[in-house]
């Protein structure tokens, strides 16, 4: 699709400053939208066919400083150049193509400059494009969406957004159908409605009614701020605005906002092409929002007094397995900047999986205390699995905010631990946050500075693209640092094994949404790659973990017990055969479910929660 994400939309905003034309509507559209710094004003004089280009030197001259002012007094960013024209719209589009911007903002009174029509420069605009009708407000306090699922329906949604992020303004969509319609939405707006859902800041409104053009009317009289993309006509017109969009801006004194995407031939594209794109605006606007950086929350002074005034504590759960030669300097690490010197954390367990080397003596040693996981709620069942051992691990530590660190890691530094829990003190809406790093991969004994993370990259995201779309921004949903709310993990389902990071961040996404999700840049992380028949066990168990979510979304069966046993192909001097072993992953009930761990939290049981696929 041709429409730009957010970062690169918003990234350079060209406005014509026209003589003959103030450009205010145009400049308060642009300021609205973007930060002056990314505002870009280009001159244009234009000269009428009858006279000579040389005639407008004067005119230029007066452009020059008008534009020097304009940058002075607002910071915005100018084209030296004057570009004098007999045809200035064409002269524009060539602007366009050398300056390649996100948004080109007009306003109605450039089309008499510019000699053509709304609908001809909305018919097929040489970038996305906005033009500003109305009174604009200085600053946008109530805007309204008309969004119909339309062609330009996720450029108008990404304007909004902008629009109501920078002005801190209140943002509705309103969704027009027939009296008669026998739908609840129209098709094409399912992709639109399904990013709605996932931002509760924007109120969204559902009007049947036979008058479109009197309903937006009537719904925006007190939203100082109208966007309604040109699609807003039937899908397979190729003439100007309309009469639903002149009504509009004939009958309408406040701002509105025409936008149209720029995307040759969109007109015959029909439904197959509308929405299909849309889950990206809600992704682009997370991973801005919604990923940090560990350095963010290296002053722990300042994060130990967030934490003292939240009133919160925090466990940090270290499952383990034979980490014998890294467990100590994991510990050490932890414990004499988190807790000996800043206390940040109020408890470091050690949760082993019943290690046959020194793992556990060497964590008792340094004062940590030390549970095997298969001895704890033995009367529910003894599994193995990393993912038996963090589920038991809420039973076994008593934070509010509890964080999980791999044993393994060569590299440890106490950012894995601040970084994870920075984003859990600053915002209240974060509830489960994810680290990610570089993964170097240690190849015949030498580091590679990338290729860790196979399982992820060939396995995790392509089917979080594909069934999960909302988490494609997560960018390592697989990575063993990671933590959340006591109040969220008591509630979700438990794999047993190698799917218990993929299934916690489906499961928060649909209990929570995805602005409760968070990920920190823990810069690198080194430990010991697996083989690559590891790894094929590994995603085996992660697939299972999805599908086994996707039928709890459809309702209905797709695994048999003989789809969870994994033919592995072995080939001994000379001779191929198969190698059948059983990799069913188990999953174990919310916490909150188990009566021992209602009786010692004083909890009541775990509320089945519905789907929001």
């Amino acid at each position: 699709m041709a429409a730009t994400g957010s970062a690169k939309l918003l990234q350079k905003v060209l406005v014509p400053f026209v003589e003959g034309c103030e450009g205010i509507a145009s400049l308060r559209a642009a300021a609205a939208i973007a930060d002056a710094a990314n505002i870009v004003v280009v001159g244009i004089v234009p000269v009428p066919g009858k006279d000579a280009l040389s005639k407008a030197v004067l005119p230029a001259r007066a452009m020059r400083k008008a534009l020097r002012d304009r940058r002075s007094q607002q910071g915005l960013r100018i084209l030296e150049d004057i570009h004098v024209s007999e045809n200035p719209w064409k002269e524009l589009i060539k602007i366009v193509q050398d300056e390649e911007p996100g948004l080109l903002v007009l306003e109605a009174a450039h089309m008499q400059a510019f000699g053509i029509s709304m609908g001809t420069a909305l018919r097929n605009p040489p970038c996305n494009v906005a033009i500003a009708c109305g009174q604009i407000p200085e600053r946008v306090r109530k805007l309204l969406l008309p969004l119909r699922g339309g062609p330009s329906a996720e450029l108008t949604l990404r304007l909004g957004l902008a629009i109501a992020r920078k002005n801190k303004a209140a943002m509705h969509t309103l969704h027009l159908l027939p009296r008669d319609a026998a739908q609840a939405r129209d098709l094409p707006y399912r992709g639109i409605e399904r990013v709605l859902r996932n931002l509760p800041e924007v109120k969204d409104r559902l009007l049947r009614t036979d008058d479109p053009a009197e309903a937006i009317l009537s719904a925006s009289s007190k939203h100082d701020l109208l966007i309604m993309g040109a699609s807003t006509l039937p899908l397979d017109t190729t003439v100007g605005l309309g009469p639903i969009a002149e009504m509009i801006i004939e009958k309408r004194a406040k701002g509105t906002l025409i936008v149209k995407i720029h995307h040759p031939g969109i007109e015959d594209m029909g439904t197959t092409f509308i929405g299909k794109n849309a889950i990206s605006i809600l992704v682009d606007k997370w991973f801005a929002e919604n990923t940090y950086h560990a350095d963010e929350f290296q002053d722990l002074d300042s994060l130990l007094a967030l934490k003292k005034n939240l009133g919160v504590t925090v466990s940090v759960a270290l499952p383990s397995l034979n980490e014998q030669a890294t467990v100590g300097k994991v510990i050490r690490t932890i414990k004499g900047a988190l807790m000996d010197k800043v206390p940040l954390l109020d408890e470091i367990v050690l949760i082993d999986s019943d290690s046959s080397d020194r793992t556990r003596a060497i964590a008792a040693g340094l004062g940590v205390p030390v549970h095997i996981h298969q001895q704890t709620l033995s009367s529910h069942g003894v599994r193995a699995g990393k993912g038996e051992a963090l589920w038991k691990s809420l039973y076994l530590t008593r934070g509010d905010i509890i964080l999980w660190i791999d044993t393994d890691i060569v590299n440890i530094h106490p950012r894995f631990i601040y970084g994870l829990l920075g984003p859990l003190l600053l915002s209240p809406d974060v509830q489960f946050v994810k680290g990610y790093y570089q993964r170097p991969l240690k190849v015949n004994g030498k580091m590679q500075a990338s290729g860790g993370g196979r399982v992820t990259e060939l396995t995790a995201r392509p089917l979080l693209n594909l069934f999960y779309p909302e988490l494609s921004g997560v960018i390592q949903p697989l990575s063993g640092e990671y933590g959340g709310r006591r109040s969220l993990l008591e509630r979700l389902p438990f794999s047993s094994g190698y799917g218990v990071e993929i299934g916690l961040l489906i499961d928060t996404l649909d209990r929570s949404g995805l602005r409760a999700i968070a990920q920190v840049d823990l810069l690198e992380r080194i430990h010991h790659n697996q083989p690559l028949e590891s790894l094929s066990k590994m995603s085996f168990a992660i697939i299972q973990t999805v599908v086994r979510r996707l039928e709890r979304r459809y309702k209905r069966n797709i695994l048999e017990d003989v789809n969870k046993t994994m033919k592995l192909i072995r080939s001994e001097r000379g001779s191929l055969s198969l190698d059948v072993t059983e990799i069913a992953e188990l999953e174990r009930p919310a916490m909150m479910e188990l009566p021992e761990y209602r009786a010692t939290f004083n909890t009541k049981p775990a509320r089945k929660y519905p789907s929001r696929a």
